[in-house]
């Protein structure tokens, strides 16, 4: 048990709802409870209670009644935060959970700092720190399969990953290190061209890992999903189907001069919609900025939908836009598909090779389809999800960089022949880069800084 101290906060949103909760945790939870309690069994005292058990009564002020309430008991270790835990259940009035946990504070517990419940929950062993940051990314999850990885990830997955690939890391530095100070009875006889195979198959887990954490990105963040096409293609039009009336929609050619962002869930999926300006050749200096910003954004997109008026025929404009398309990640939008269709699905795909969906913008048609083509992709590995193990953040992935980094120079010293001590060293490195994902090999700083993030009250 690292701290002796108990804190408390406000768990629920600070805003009027229908139940409010009080957290305290600490070893003087239960006492600080007992003082402001009163049960409905006048003889029950909350000390003597079994832990997982929930009790009716009132918080009292001195004489004064706040609030009808039950309390939640969680004795530490099989709690949250391991410690002695108790949890206040009121009326979800902003004023009386305010009134609440100042007296429960004017009575031996102090204000927690943002995340500190979670913090202690990995101080005190319960969690690791890719759990921790688990617990952010469930509450922050934007869509279906971002809360299923999270979930994953709080569970365990990346831990448990971790931990096998440092066990096979620490069993090398081991040998090398027993066969160092005891050279007679153990040989290194052949070892480095054995140790290069076990390295090789190391290395090619962490590359898998670092793969998987760009899935992580979208998985948390959103697939980042640019609309380009020529002016008046029906760009605009799209996202008002799909993110509701949002970009203004003429007749006129150009009217977008500028990038317009929605955040848009399609079957589950979490879509970081770019609108842009449509491309063409023009002499506006403002639409220009615009198109400029257009295929910036296309650069940096995980998706490109490409919306291509079926009404006209292809032209340069269109050349120009497929010209830069042909290695991206794109569906081709053959839009105004309820009018006469001078373009058709055959021609567009002579000049790109990717998949067509014909729309309407106008009469709300072909979405569907849309929709479960990008589920498809999403599930398929073009943008993919499974039940792999994915690093979520960051801070995860600059870690296990530095681990096959490390790993790469493990093998760079065995092809020059180098001391089996120099392995040592660098096997080392890459454990403590493996460590710092789960937080066995972190400083006080980062982990503060981790936790500084939390809202208050987790």
């Amino acid at each position: 048990m690292l701290y002796n101290d108990t804190i408390a906060a406000i768990a629920t949103g600070m805003t009027s709802s229908g139940i409010g909760i009080i957290r305290i945790s600490g070893s003087d939870a239960f006492a600080v409870a007992e003082k402001i309690f009163r049960p409905h069994k006048k003889d029950k005292r909350l000390s003597e209670q079994k832990t997982y058990t929930i009790h009716y009564g009132t918080i009292m002020d001195g004489k004064e009644t706040l609030d009808e309430v039950i309390v939640l008991l969680m004795k530490g270790p099989h709690s949250y935060t391991a410690e002695d835990t108790v949890e206040i259940d009121c009326h979800g009035g902003v004023f009386v959970m305010k009134k609440i946990l100042e007296l429960v504070l004017r009575n031996g517990a102090r204000v927690a700092e943002p995340g500190e419940f979670t913090k202690r929950a990995f101080l005190n062993g319960r969690i690791d720190l890719s759990q921790a940051e688990a617990v952010m990314d469930v509450i922050e999850s934007k869509n279906a399969y971002a809360l299923k990885s999270s979930v994953s990830q709080l569970s365990g997955s990346v831990m448990r990953k971790i931990k096998e690939i440092r066990e096979k890391v620490l069993y090398e530095i081991a040998f090398i290190e027993s066969a160092l100070d005891d050279p007679e009875h153990i040989s290194l006889d052949g070892y480095p061209e054995e140790l290069g195979k076990k390295v090789d198959n190391l290395s090619d887990e962490v590359r898998k890992l670092l793969i998987n954490a760009e899935d992580g990105r979208v998985l948390r963040e959103g697939i980042k999903t640019v609309i380009i096409g020529k002016p008046n293609a029906g760009k605009s039009s799209l996202l008002n189907v799909l993110a509701g009336d949002r970009a203004i929609v003429t007749d006129i050619a150009g009217t977008t001069r500028d990038t317009l962002e929605e955040q848009i869930q399609i079957r589950g999926l979490s879509l970081c919609m770019v609108d842009t300006a449509g491309i063409r050749q023009t002499e506006d200096v403002v639409e220009k900025i615009g198109v400029d910003r257009a295929r910036k954004a296309a650069d940096q997109a995980d998706l490109i939908l490409y919306v291509v008026d079926s009404s006209t025929n292809l032209d340069e404009n269109d050349d120009e836009i497929i010209s830069f398309l042909k290695d991206q990640n794109v569906v081709v939008l053959l839009n105004k598909t309820d009018l006469s269709m001078v373009t058709t699905p055959e021609m567009v795909k002579e000049r790109l090779h990717k998949p067509v969906v014909c729309i309407s913008a106008r009469m709300e048609t072909g979405i569907n389809e849309l929709a479960d083509l990008l589920e498809s992709m999403f599930l398929s590995g073009k943008v993919s999800f499974n039940e792999e193990v994915y690093l979520t953040n960051a801070r995860q992935k600059r870690a296990m960089e530095e681990a096959g980094e490390s790993l790469k120079k493990v093998q760079e010293s065995i092809s020059l022949g180098m001391p089996e001590d120099f392995y040592s060293i660098d096997l080392m490195d890459a454990y403590e880069s493996l460590g710092s994902i789960t937080g066995e090999s972190v400083g006080e700083d980062l982990v503060n800084k981790i936790f500084s993030k939390f809202c208050m009250g987790k």
